[in-house]
């Protein structure tokens, strides 16, 4: 039987539902922070996306700390910095200043897209050049920066040296994996949008993995989206905010989530069901049974050592039963 009793954590992106305005935004995202701290839920990151008016989750190290504010005791972090729009310096006196007000809660998730389309990046750029490419070195300059006050260079972190934050390697394609195991550091593929690569990501970064200073052996995490109610027929129509809002992402139309609706037919044409299906095609739907055995399929054959889950409901109140019913399936209720 596979092991699915593994720690899971969320993160969110910060949608805007519709009839809510950005503060109501926050105010939900803080909400469900909450919710989930008291469900058990290992860690709840926070997303960055820029020039998106239905997200708000452009300033990620603000709500970060907001989020901190309003918790007790959940690990709270970035999915991700995406660290060509911020110079490591900037990030690891943040983060590092986060990290000694609320010590042993706070992750750095980082992500070598620019979270934005290319005009919108240009406007953030800390350089003219294409800090993409750099990755590699920025992700070392930051594990420098948090790191042991002996291994210090001239330029450092006030705060930040010696806070060892916890530093995560995002992926949505193979780059990444090849980068998180040669450094020995925790790699997170993103296959709630992103799924194809997600089988030969895993493969390369658990064959190429070099032990460190900070991991001993790999250690994997995959995001997916999870859509868990009472029974399946339910979970089936709630599902359809999330489809709706990868049509979104697939037309580069600007709605804020959606109310689920009956038949989806209505709303997409099929290249656009094909294209949102494809992205949502690791989603976990149903009903606690249902799940169940979706999940232990899942790890049967890919053995992750920890997921983290996105849920697009729209009723926030359905949208914490289902990581209740899914927090239930891991802790073997």
């Amino acid at each position: 039987m596979a092991n699915i009793h593994i720690p899971v954590s969320v993160l969110n992106l910060a949608p805007i539902r519709e009839g809510q305005d950005q503060k109501q935004a926050i105010d939900a995202m803080v909400d469900l922070a909450q919710a989930v701290e008291e469900m058990g839920y290992t860690r709840y990151w926070i997303a960055e996306h820029h020039n998106t008016p239905t997200l708000v989750s452009s300033a990620t190290s603000i709500l970060i700390k907001h989020t901190l504010e309003h918790t007790k005791r959940i690990r709270v972090g970035s999915g991700g910095v995406m660290l060509p729009n911020h110079s490591p310096l900037v990030v690891a006196e943040q983060f590092g200043t986060m990290a000694t007000i609320y010590p042993n809660r706070v992750d750095l998730g980082l992500g070598r897209a620019p979270g934005t389309d290319m005009m919108t990046a240009s406007a953030l750029r800390r350089s003219k050049n294409d800090s993409v490419f750099t990755f590699p070195e920025d992700v070392e300059a930051l594990l420098t920066y948090l790191g042991p006050e002996e291994q210090q260079g001239y330029v450092r972190a006030y705060p930040g040296a010696d806070t060892n934050i916890p530093i995560y390697i995002l992926g949505s394609s193979t780059d990444s994996a090849y980068l998180a195991a040669s450094l020995g550091l925790p790699y997170v593929f993103a296959s709630h949008f992103a799924p194809r690569f997600m089988e030969e990501a895993i493969s390369i970064y658990r064959s190429r993995f070099k032990p460190s200073e900070y991991l001993d052996k790999p250690y994997m995490m995959v995001c997916l989206n999870v859509i868990a109610a009472e029974t399946d027929a339910e979970a089936e129509f709630l599902s359809s905010t999330a489809q709706q809002f990868f049509l979104n992402v697939v037309r580069n139309s600007r709605m804020p989530l959606q109310p689920p609706v009956e038949n989806l037919d209505k709303v997409w044409n099929p290249m656009e069901k094909e294209a949102a299906a494809s992205m949502a095609r690791l989603t976990f739907i149903g009903s606690k049974e249902t799940i169940r055995e979706q999940l232990s399929r899942f790890q049967e054959k890919y053995n992750v050592d920890e997921l983290m889950v996105v849920s697009y409901i729209f009723d926030p109140e359905k949208q914490k039963r289902s990581y209740e019913i899914f927090k239930e399936i891991v802790d073997g209720k």
